[in-house]
């Protein structure tokens, strides 16, 4: 069975998209720990981001990366964070979390947003790539 993110790849279930090609695909997280946590997912839908080719791995990091620095110029924070956890989701996700303090880390500290702000964060962050 697909998975959740497969299904936003596939365009089944809407997202705030920042950035796609081929491979990769990048969207915020409707849960966020702070404005603009991002995720970036491969098109391939694997669950360990260790059983992902070496190809593929290099390529998200790069993709991950190019999402980041366009988060940096579009969020105020510190700097943006990045983790791989994996566990809600069985397919391998980047979180880009733009950073504040080491709270904004804590998947425990969430933002409410409403549909229009993840339009506009969403906008700003495509701006900067």
């Amino acid at each position: 069975m697909a998975s959740i993110f497969t299904k936003i790849i596939n365009g089944e279930i809407p997202s705030y998209k920042i950035a796609e090609d081929d491979n990769y695909y990048a969207f915020l997280d409707i849960n966020p720990n702070s404005v603009g946590h991002t995720l970036c997912i491969p098109k391939e839908e694997v669950d360990k981001i260790f059983d992902l080719s070496e190809e593929t791995y290099m390529g998200l990091m790069k993709f991950s990366r190019k999402v980041g620095i366009a988060i940096e110029k579009a969020i105020p924070c510190l700097r943006v964070g990045i983790t791989v956890i994996g566990l809600e989701v069985p397919h391998t996700h980047v979180h880009l979390i733009p950073l504040h303090n080491m709270e904004s880390m804590d998947f425990k500290n969430k933002e409410k947003l409403t549909p229009e702000a993840f339009e506009e964060i969403a906008a700003k962050i495509r701006a900067e790539l």
